[in-house]
């Protein structure tokens, strides 16, 4: 974030909001500051064209559509790496790296 060169789709945010507040119990107001904060990165929005190739990569990676969403928004943003604890760690799709940022290093 101190860098801004974050990138974060309109649906990870909507993501957050649904988790942080039925899951986890986080007041609505505290999950709405947080999404303000967050849609500080640039914020991708996806059209037809997007859902289409979300389906196509969920048939060619046998992922979720939602996950394949979030990958069709990092390619379209340009990102080299998608961060995520849903995908496979080191895995490649559309030319974005997967990293799960809880991971542990070596």
């Amino acid at each position: 974030m101190s860098s801004r060169t974050g990138v974060i789709s309109l649906q990870v945010l909507q993501e957050y909001f649904v988790v942080a507040t039925r899951k986890l119990g986080v007041p609505a107001e505290v999950a709405r500051r947080k999404i303000e904060l967050l849609s500080t990165f640039d914020v991708v929005r996806p059209d037809v064209t997007d859902v289409l190739s979300a389906i196509d990569l969920t048939r060619l990676h046998s992922i979720s559509f939602w996950d394949a969403m979030i990958v069709r928004a990092a390619e379209n943003a340009g990102c080299s790496v998608l961060l995520s604890e849903d995908l496979s760690d080191g895995e490649i799709i559309s030319g974005v790296r997967v990293k799960n940022p809880f991971k542990a290093q070596a």
